[in-house]
């Protein structure tokens, strides 16, 4: 087995480092400082700068699949057409800044809508929304976790969508809807049950709600471990009697299984391929902050306890990122029904590996690990939601469990 990347693999991960080295890390405080002073819940005017020289340089729309993969209605799309293996050297190296994504135009949860977009939007729905959105010109939210229900299984959501003539009529309570807080922010793609006595997968459905249709209200943005992701955000959006075209219905009644398999596979492997980068950075700030402390006469790096920390940090780097490849590599292959196992433990081992590294970083720097004056405690917050974002540890390993023991079931020749 060949291992070595190729020549276009490697090209996109250097021009994107390259990218990040020369303008994304030396403007991290002045992320920090834009979004500390005046609205912070407006756009910051050092992310627009750098998405125009981003776009500029070619670094535009990375994770759009190849045309050829999804009907387009001849729509002329703005992006590379990397393969998931491709774009995913090039996800990790933007994951070691937490806004980074964005610059890119590459930011959940776009990423995930525009490819709902472009594989099940009709002609006029693209046109209206994923022209706009490949151009970075809007932002986006996704409405489907509900905090009544356990949304883990997906079947527990209760919001109606309703038939009323030439229009649905939408009533419900999301959450951790992201995007929300950002006035860039336009259209959602809602997922609610049309039909509550159809089979139990086929209840649900998903459809376009633009946030400014009447009795669309965004009550309150929610904090991660303290952080509230000015100026994105996570809204608990209330709707109430929201009345919007049929024609926004994507797919058709009865779909919103079938859209979400489809949307959340890469989006699950998108967020991993950021933790390997973000875990990576830790490490180097670990390594860092060791080999300049020092503590009871000696340099910090000099204690045994963090050479066994580096090694299992390195191995363990090294293995996710294997995995991740091989969950790209499979879904670039046979699709992303077929790589179900692959993504489901891609999706278990990358948030905790990273939180794992996160963490000891966090110990070897005491304070300021837990302080704004390095990025680890937001990397933690992040690394920690990662495990219940697009389904939890428990649902994935349900997933992987059940597929072991249906092959193990099938080699006995057990009925």
């Amino acid at each position: 087995m060949d291992f070595t990347p190729t020549p276009k693999q490697t090209r996109w991960r250097d021009r994107v480092a390259a990218f990040m080295a020369e303008h994304v890390h030396p403007a991290e405080h002045r992320f920090h400082e834009e979004v500390a002073s005046g609205d912070r819940w407006q756009p910051l005017p050092l992310v627009e700068e750098l998405k125009a020289k981003a776009r500029a340089a070619g670094l535009w729309n990375l994770f759009m699949p190849p045309s050829h993969l999804a009907p387009v209605h001849d729509f002329a799309f703005d992006g590379p057409g990397l393969t998931n293996v491709e774009y995913a050297l090039a996800a990790e190296e933007t994951g070691r800044v937490v806004w980074a994504p964005e610059v890119f135009n590459c930011s959940a949860p776009d990423t995930g809508n525009m490819e709902v977009l472009l594989r099940f939007g009709d002609a006029a729905q693209q046109e209206q929304w994923l022209r706009p959105l490949m151009g970075g010109t809007i932002r986006s939210a996704f409405l489907m976790t509900e905090p009544a229900v356990a949304s883990s299984d997906a079947t527990n959501i209760e919001t109606r969508i309703a038939r009323d003539g030439d229009h649905y009529v939408i009533n419900g309570r999301k959450w951790w809807s992201s995007a929300t807080g950002d006035p860039r922010c336009k259209v959602a793609i809602l997922m609610g049950k049309t039909d509550p006595a159809a089979e139990v997968h086929r209840q649900q459905s998903m459809i376009l709600v633009p946030l400014d249709t009447p009795g669309v209200t965004v009550k309150r943005m929610l904090t991660v471990f303290g952080y509230d992701d000015a100026p994105h955000g996570h809204g608990e959006v209330v709707l109430k009697d929201v009345r919007v075209p049929a024609a926004n219905l994507l797919l058709g009644e009865g779909r919103g299984f079938e859209i979400a398999q489809g949307r959340l596979g890469p989006g699950r492997i998108h967020h991993c391929m950021r933790a390997i980068g973000m875990a990576e950075r830790a490490l180097e700030l670990l390594i860092d902050r060791i080999s300049s402390r020092v503590a009871f006469g000696k340099p910090i790096a000099h204690y045994s306890v963090w050479d066994e920390r580096i090694a299992t940090a390195r191995i363990d780097i090294d293995m996710t990122r294997l995995l991740c490849l091989k969950a790209a590599d499979a879904m670039d292959r046979s699709g992303n029904q077929a790589a179900r196992a692959e993504i489901a433990m891609i999706k278990v081992a990358a948030p905790r590996m990273a939180g794992r590294i996160i963490d000891w970083a966090i110990q070897a720097h005491g304070g300021a690990g837990v302080s704004q004056d390095t990025p680890l405690a937001e990397f933690y917050a992040i690394a920690r939601a990662l495990r219940i974002a697009d389904g939890p540890d428990e649902v994935h390993e349900r997933t992987i469990a059940r597929i072991e023991m249906k092959k193990r079931r099938a080699a006995r020749a057990e009925p």
